[in-house]
């Protein structure tokens, strides 16, 4: 797992999540921002793109913002998870992330390089 996240927010356009993967050399941004809820408040929700999302986005020609884009159905793991649970995850839903959380907060993520990694008996 890489502790710590890079964010955007939902109104940010996909050259500026591409830049911020570019810059940083990571696969995955977590979208970050404020959502109504029904009874007139707003609570904070958390979304996640990847860069097969943003490939995929592009191919297709999108002009989506990173909210249009993020998927908001994210599959967690805690950061005592072992990493063969992680592969478990990534294996049963077709995700090559997932998004480390401690309580209610993304603290980082696990990818399919870590556990190839971890494969490989190297840290990354």
């Amino acid at each position: 797992m890489h502790r710590g996240i890079l964010s955007c927010g939902p109104e940010d356009d996909l050259a500026t999540i591409a830049r911020t993967m570019a810059d940083n050399h990571v696969h995955a941004v977590v979208v970050s921002g404020l959502e109504p809820t029904a009874i007139g408040g707003e609570r904070l929700t958390w979304g996640m793109i990847t860069a097969l999302d943003l490939a995929t986005a592009t191919l297709a020609g999108a002009d989506s913002d990173a909210g249009e884009l993020a998927s908001t159905e994210i599959v967690t793991v805690e950061p005592s998870e072992r990493l063969e649970r992680a592969a478990q995850l990534m294996s049963e839903h077709q995700l090559t992330h997932l998004m480390v959380v401690e309580g209610a907060r993304p603290v980082g993520i696990v990818s399919t390089l870590d556990v190839a990694a971890s494969i490989a008996g190297s840290e990354l």
